[in-house]
């Protein structure tokens, strides 16, 4: 016995895979035979795999069906002196599996537990089976401001899902719901809202517009940057999303046409377009705006 505590701690050490037969189980997880020894598979610490096959059954009966079974598990804690023998199959399946995921990569996903500070998703690979688990930050759920996470996910919800992250190291998957979708900061009001036959060239329009509160300052600031010769105020409406409570202010991606930018302004759900003439590339126009709000925030 002593010997196979010492061939475990060299499983532990060397990070080999074992290929181990389920004995049992009990309420905690499985137990699983390593020679004369029986150690124990945590259920948080199987595969994603084996429930999201048939999420409709507890773990416990999953657990009774694997009885006799051999899967392949990491030693991850090997202890004589305090008889304890702790395996991972997410450990084991790491090894196998993450050298196919790379940051950019879009998979088909399961939600699995959904906390305060994010959701952790299953990942399915090509042959239908989930072997990789991944975080979506709550940052990263939506371009919505959230405030709950579970009023957007909850467990067992089908996602897409982009990889954003990958530390080998620590074997953890930073995931991306939003970074999918558009980014609002990038749309132009038209996009936000449709409006038809509004041009943009009647400086009277604009006038009559009233906007968005610390927008007006803003404008006078930009005027006296250098480089810019007209900042005006333009059209505003309101969407549904809610990005920030706070005025912020970008660059759209609207095109330029005659050296006039496009600049949106969004505080809460109420959007609004900023006409900028100026000989400044863009670069150069995010620097001044930048100051601008430096001085007045």
């Amino acid at each position: 016995m002593s010997a196979d505590w010492k061939e475990a701690m060299a499983y532990k050490e060397n990070g080999f895979v074992y290929e181990g037969r389920i004995e049992g189980f009990n309420g905690g997880g499985l137990l699983l035979r390593f020679n004369s020894l029986i150690g124990f598979l945590p259920y948080p610490l199987l595969c994603p795999s084996h429930s999201c096959k048939e999420p409709q059954r507890s773990i416990q009966e999953i657990a009774k069906d694997l009885i006799g079974s051999f899967i392949s598990v990491k030693v991850i804690q090997a202890s004589e002196e305090n008889r304890k023998l702790i395996f991972s199959e997410k450990e084991a399946i790491w090894s196998k599996f993450s050298g196919q995921v790379n940051v950019g990569n879009v998979f088909e996903a399961r939600v699995g537990s959904v906390e305060d500070y994010g959701a952790f998703v299953h990942l399915c690979f090509p042959d239908g089976n989930y072997y990789l688990t991944g975080l979506v930050h709550v940052s990263e759920v939506s371009w919505d401001l959230v405030q709950d996470v579970r009023d957007i996910l909850n467990e067992g919800d089908g996602v897409q899902v982009k990889v954003i992250q990958i530390d080998r190291e620590k074997s953890r998957i930073t995931l991306s719901i939003k970074q999918l979708e558009d980014d609002p900061l990038l749309e132009t009001l038209d996009k936000v809202i449709p409006q038809v036959g509004t041009d943009k060239s009647n400086i009277s329009y604009s006038l009559n517009i009233e906007p968005l509160p610390g927008l007006e300052s803003i404008c006078k600031e930009l005027q006296e940057e250098d480089g810019i010769t007209d900042v005006r105020i333009g059209r505003k409406g309101i969407e549904k999303r809610v990005v920030s409570q706070d005025l912020e202010l970008w660059l759209s991606n609207e095109p330029v046409k005659d050296n006039q930018f496009t600049l949106l302004a969004r505080a809460g759900r109420e959007v609004q377009e900023v006409y900028l003439t100026t000989n400044l590339d863009q670069e150069s126009i995010k620097k001044a705006v930048q100051r601008v709000l430096g001085r007045i925030i």
